[in-house]
């Protein structure tokens, strides 16, 4: 491989802007076999055939246990993931994932709909008077983790401490190892986590309520549906990705609308362009960067031959790039044709809240347009990114308006 090609998925520069990078990949070497052993996958029409063949599967714990030895699966934090339906085949997917997939359903979020309008209200009336806000912490944080809460039936007098905590850690998905400082830090997030929702759930088979954490309990109590230790990794699962990545979107988004305030003002102009200005923005700067997948036969990728239980990453980053799909892929255009986003993933692990994040977005876009029109980004330009290379998403993100 080209030297010229060699990188670091943690070098602050490549955080900032990946896109140069995939380009060049993509151009050059689509499906590569990078250093530490993982395909690495960056076309789309490739992507797309890695998400939904059933050659490909998960096998989370044989990736972890080749690359980092039989007792790395035993720490806190592997563990939890390796029971979640993220990572999990048929049939263990299939059960745990329908034990949910009745909360997710088209019609039961847009019910929701009229519930997150009013949240995004209030957290503008919180902020309005100041002329000033943070947008990840005081806004794009906010509102997707009241509305899991809501979901999941987590008490209103224990929201705040989510608020002040509650940051996914997305080195724990990274295809680039851990330093034992942040596998430790991770850990112990993961075991204050299952501590609070293990006393949650105790609550909860004393005092059941209409909530979907009541529901998991009543499953889980029933023996054969779901473990104890499922539960308590699969609603940690449901609360990380129900705010994460809607979090991120609406930060990305924004950022990316005040680098093109062409579209910015466009959308202004025209609200009804909102929806489709989501599935843009989930296209122009992913909050899911990459997803993985492992050969369970031999598979040919562009030519490429890759052997059974192999890792492969789709970089999903670039697949919503891919200038063989969409024209001029770098130019954000929310009038743009059909847009087919694989920022959800696809296949059988295709998002379960993919609709309900599109809804978040849209409310808490059409309230910022609709209540703070005059908003700006003072620091468009210095940003300041996460460390992370999966999940693409902003530390902060200082905005104003006039009042």
């Amino acid at each position: 491989m080209s030297a010229s090609l060699a990188f670091n998925p943690l070098d602050p520069a490549f955080i900032a802007d990946p896109y140069p990078f995939y380009h060049k990949l993509r151009a050059m070497i689509p499906v590569w076999q990078s250093p530490l052993g993982i395909w690495i996958v960056t076309r789309n029409a490739d992507a797309a055939l890695v998400l939904k063949d059933k050659r490909f599967g998960k096998d989370y714990v044989g990736n972890i246990t080749r690359s980092y030895g039989p007792d790395a699966i035993n720490e806190p934090a592997r563990a939890s993931l390796g029971r979640t339906m993220l990572v999990l085949d048929p049939p263990d997917h299939t059960r745990l994932r329908g034990l949910v997939t009745k909360a997710f359903t088209a019609r039961r979020v847009e019910e929701m709909r009229p519930r997150i309008a009013a949240i995004v209200d209030q957290l503008i009336d919180r902020v309005a008077p100041h002329g000033h806000m943070d947008v990840i912490k005081d806004f794009a944080h906010r509102l997707p983790i009241i509305v899991i809460c809501d979901m999941l039936g987590i008490p209103e007098e224990d929201h705040e401490q989510f608020f002040a905590q509650s940051r996914v850690n997305g080195r724990l998905i990274d295809p680039v190892p851990m330093t034992r400082e942040e596998l430790d830090i991770a850990n112990a997030n993961t075991l204050a986590t299952n501590a609070y929702f293990e006393a949650l759930f105790d609550r909860r088979r004393r005092d059941p309520q209409d909530d979907l954490i009541t529901k998991l309990v009543q499953a889980e109590e029933q023996g054969d549906r779901l473990t104890t230790e499922e539960l308590t990794a699969n609603v940690g699962l449901l609360f990380a990705a129900g705010h994460e990545t809607t979090a991120n979107l609406i930060g990305n988004g924004l950022l990316a609308l005040h680098r093109n305030p062409d579209q910015w003002d466009a959308m202004k102009a025209d609200p009804s362009l909102i929806p489709n200005a989501m599935e843009e923005l989930l296209r122009y700067d992913s909050s899911v960067q990459l997803t993985g997948r492992t050969t369970n036969a031999d598979v040919e990728l562009s030519g490429v031959k890759i052997p059974a239980g192999q890792s492969v990453v789709c970089f999903l980053g670039a697949a919503n790039r891919d200038p063989a799909v969409y024209p001029e892929p770098d130019r954000l255009d929310i009038t743009r044709k059909e847009i087919w986003p694989m920022s959800f993933g696809g296949g059988i692990h295709h998002c379960l809240g993919a609709q309900l994040t599109r809804i978040e977005a849209q409310e808490a876009f059409a309230g910022l347009l609709r209540r703070l029109p005059g908003l700006t980004l003072p620091e468009k330009d210095t940003p300041q990114w996460r460390r992370s290379f999966t999940l693409r998403g902003l530390t902060t993100l200082p905005a104003t308006w006039p009042v």
